[in-house]
C-alpha cells in the first residue's frame, strides 16, 4: 500500500517567497510521464480509462507519475481558493492613451482607433518590406480608392478556399462556409461604398470566426461531429454581432482542437489544420484554423478563444499577432462554456494595427455582464514617427523577465527571443528587470485541473447525449483525465490560483510587463498515425504552454508578437503578459516591437494575395 501513499508539497506563505533574482526558488521544469500516443496505441489507452476499476487505477498512477499528487492534489498550503481571476480596475491613467466614453457603439470606438493608427500611405513611404501581409486599412483604402471591392475579394477568398482545400493541398483551415452568405454580405458592402457610406473601416473586411463561437448561419460544433446537434446556435455571439455592426464579413467557422481539448490542431474530423510555412507542420491549438488563414493571407482577422494559449500559441506558430485580452474584456456571450474562469475571445492579426482595430469592436461590457467592473475604454496612440527615432521614451517600460523560465526553450527561440528583447531595451532604453517567477509547474498543472474540471462540468449537461464513436480517441482520453478531478484537486487549484495572483501582484509592482517566449518550441510534424485518433503529446504540449499559462489562469491580457524564425523557417514569437486592463500598454510595447521586425518577416508556402498587388 505504499505505493499509494502520496507526500504533498507544504508551501511556505506568500510573504515568505523571494521574487527577486537571488532567491532560492527551485526551477521545476515539466516532467511529463507519459509517451506520445496515437492511432491504435491510443484508442488501447483511451478504452482502459474508460473502464470503472482499472480507469481509475491508471489516472492515479499518472497523476503520481506527473507529480499532480505531490505539486496540487495533496499539498499543505494557507491561501483561500480564488474561483474567478476578476480584477478591479484601478482607473491608473496611462501615458499616450485615448480615453473613450462609456456606452459607444461598435463602429465609433473602430474610428477612434484609426485616428490612433499610422496610415498605410504613410507607412509604405517610410519602410521597404520583402513582405508584409495587408492589413484593415489597406483593405479600407482598396474599396474607397475603387481599386477593388468586398465582392471580388470574397470571391477571390472562395476561390483560394477552395483551392487550400484541395486534395493537394489539403490544408483543413475551415469546418463550415456558406457561398451564398459570404457573396450575400459582400455584395451589400460593396454597394455602400459604391454610395460612399461604409460603415467604418472595417466594411467589407473578412474575419473568420473559430468553431466554439456562435456565428449564424452556421452550428456550433466546437471541433465535434455532435455538439451541434444537443445544442443548436441561435444568435451571433455578442463579439460577431459588434463586428457586424461595423460592417465586417463573416465568412465562416474555422477549424480547431476537438473541444478545445489539445494543443496541436490536429482533429480526426475536419482534418489537422497545417501550418502555411509547412503544410507538414501543425498550427497548434486550440484555435488552429484562425491563425491558418490569417498566416496564409485569406483573411486580416480571425477571432478565437484563449483557454490554455489558445489563441498565442497557434500566433506563435503561425506568424501572426496573438492578442488575449483581461478576463471579462470581452463579452463571453455566445461562446462555447468549455471553461469558465480561464477562457477569453482573442484575436488573431495580420498586425498589431489590426489586432487593435478589432479589439476596439468587440471589447467592452455587455448588459448581461453582472460581474460588477466596469473598464473605462481606452486605446493607445501608436505614433509611428516617435517609435522610428531614439526618442521614443513616453513610456519608461520596465520589462520583467525570469531567467531559468526564459531559457527553458529551444536553442533557436532563446536566441531569437533575447536579441528581440536586447532590441526593445537598447532602441527605448527600456530596463530589464530580473525577477523569480516561482511555482510555474505547480500553476500549470493547477491550471490542467481547473480548465479540466470545467470542460468535464459543461460537457456533464450532454452525457446522456454524447455517442462515444463519434469522439476522437485523444478526446476521450482527455475527458477522462478531465473527470477524474475531485473537489480536493479543484479547491487547491484554486488556492494556488490565489497564490499565483500574489506573486504577479508583487511582480508587477516592481514591472510593467512580464516578457517571455511565447510558446517553448517551433511547429512540430504532423504524424501519419494521428490524423485518424488524434493524438496525445503532453511532452511537446507541455513545451507548447510553458509560458501561456498565467494569462489564463490569472486573467491577465497578453499579447504574442512575431519576431523571427528558426533555421527551418518556422514562425518565433515573442509574449509580453500585462497587469489587468493594460491592453493598451500591451498594444503599445507589441506595436515597438512589430516596428523592430518588420523588415525580416518571410511570405510563408501556402499564401493568398486578396488584393493581388505586386
Amino acid at each position: 500500500m505504499g505505493f499509494f501513499k502520496v507526500k504533498g508539497m507544504v508551501y511556505k506563505p506568500v510573504c515568505e517567497v523571494d521574487l527577486g533574482p537571488e532567491s532560492d526558488e527551485v526551477y521545476i521544469r515539466a516532467n511529463i510521464k507519459a509517451p506520445r500516443m496515437a492511432g491504435l496505441l491510443v484508442e488501447v489507452f483511451a478504452w482502459f480509462l474508460e473502464l470503472p476499476i482499472l480507469g481509475a487505477i491508471l489516472m492515479y498512477t499518472l497523476k503520481r507519475m506527473n507529480l499532480l499528487h505531490k505539486l496540487v492534489s495533496f499539498v499543505d498550503l494557507q491561501e483561500p481558493p480564488l474561483f474567478v481571476p476578476m480584477h478591479p480596475h484601478q482607473g491608473i491613467q496611462e501615458k499616450e492613451v485615448k480615453y473613450l466614453e462609456l456606452d459607444l457603439p461598435p463602429h465609433e470606438k473602430v474610428q477612434h482607433a484609426m485616428d490612433c493608427i499610422e496610415s498605410p500611405e504613410n507607412v509604405s513611404k517610410t519602410q521597404k518590406l520583402d513582405f508584409q501581409r495587408w492589413t484593415i486599412p489597406e483593405f479600407f483604402m482598396a474599396y474607397t480608392t475603387g481599386e477593388t471591392t468586398p465582392l471580388m475579394v470574397a470571391e477571390g477568398f472562395l476561390a483560394a478556399v477552395r483551392e487550400s482545400s484541395s486534395s493537394s493541398l489539403n490544408m483543413s483551415f475551415f469546418i463550415n462556409f456558406c457561398v451564398e452568405d459570404i457573396l450575400k454580405q459582400a455584395t451589400e458592402s460593396t454597394l455602400r461604398y459604391k454610395g460612399g457610406e461604409p460603415i467604418s473601416v472595417l466594411d467589407g473586411v473578412l474575419v473568420a470566426v473559430k468553431d466554439e463561437i456562435d456565428c449564424m448561419p452556421y452550428p456550433t460544433t466546437g471541433g465535434t461531429k455532435w455538439l451541434h446537434k444537443v445544442r443548436k446556435c441561435k444568435d451571433d455571439a455578442c463579439c460577431v454581432k459588434r463586428l457586424r455592426l461595423c460592417g465586417a464579413i463573416m465568412v465562416g467557422k474555422t477549424n480547431m482542437h476537438e473541444l478545445g481539448a489539445g494543443v496541436s490542431g490536429i482533429n480526426p474530423h475536419y482534418g489537422p489544420a497545417r501550418n502555411p510555412y509547412n503544410r507538414n507542420k501543425i498550427t497548434g491549438g486550440s484555435s488552429s484554423g484562425s491563425a491558418a488563414v490569417v498566416a496564409a493571407g485569406l483573411c486580416p482577422v480571425a477571432l478565437g478563444v484563449d483557454g490554455g494559449g489558445s489563441v498565442r500559441l497557434p500566433a506563435a506558430l503561425c506568424g501572426v499577432v496573438g492578442l488575449k485580452p483581461t478576463f471579462s474584456r470581452v463579452p463571453h456571450e455566445g461562446v462555447l462554456p468549455l471553461n469558465y474562469t480561464v477562457g477569453m475571445v482573442g484575436i488573431l492579426a495580420a498586425s498589431v494595427e489590426d489586432a487593435l482595430i478589432v479589439y476596439a469592436a468587440i471589447s467592452g461590457d455587455h448588459i448581461s455582464d453582472q460581474n460588477g467592473v466596469t473598464a473605462v475604454p481606452d486605446q493607445p496612440k501608436l505614433p509611428l514617427p516617435l517609435l522610428k527615432s531614439a526618442n521614443y521614451t513616453s513610456y519608461d517600460i520596465k520589462m520583467a523577465r525570469y531567467g531559468k523560465w526564459f531559457d527553458d526553450c529551444s536553442i533557436d527561440i532563446k536566441v531569437c527571443c533575447y536579441n528581440a528583447v536586447t532590441k526593445l531595451s537598447e532602441k527605448y532604453g527600456w530596463k530589464i528587470v530580473d525577477v523569480t517567477v516561482p511555482e510555474l509547474e505547480v500553476m500549470r498543472l493547477a491550471h490542467y485541473v481547473t480548465i479540466g474540471s470545467e470542460c468535464s462540468s459543461s460537457m456533464s449537461r450532454y452525457s446522456n447525449n454524447i455517442n462515444k464513436a463519434e469522439m476522437g480517441w485523444d478526446v476521450r482520453f482527455v475527458l477522462s483525465a478531465y473527470g477524474s478531478f475531485d473537489s480536493q484537486e479543484y479547491l487547491n487549484a484554486q488556492r494556488i490560483r490565489n497564490r499565483q495572483h500574489q506573486f504577479h501582484e508583487k511582480i508587477f509592482s516592481v514591472a510593467d510587463i512580464i516578457v517571455t517566449p511565447t510558446v517553448g518550441m517551433t511547429a512540430y510534424d504532423i504524424k501519419d498515425d494521428a490524423t485518424r485518433t488524434g493524438e496525445l503529446d503532453y511532452i511537446n504540449g507541455a513545451a507548447l504552454v510553458r509560458y501561456l499559462v498565467a494569462g489564463n489562469f490569472l486573467g491577465l491580457p497578453a499579447v504574442n508578437v512575431p519576431v523571427g524564425y528558426d533555421q527551418s523557417g518556422l514562425p518565433i514569437g515573442l509574449q509580453f503578459i500585462g497587469k489587468p486592463w493594460s491592453e493598451s500598454l500591451l498594444i503599445h510595447v507589441a506595436y515597438a516591437m512589430q516596428t523592430l521586425c518588420l523588415s525580416g518577416q518571410k511570405k510563408p508556402e501556402i499564401f493568398y494575395d486578396m488584393l493581388c498587388k505586386d
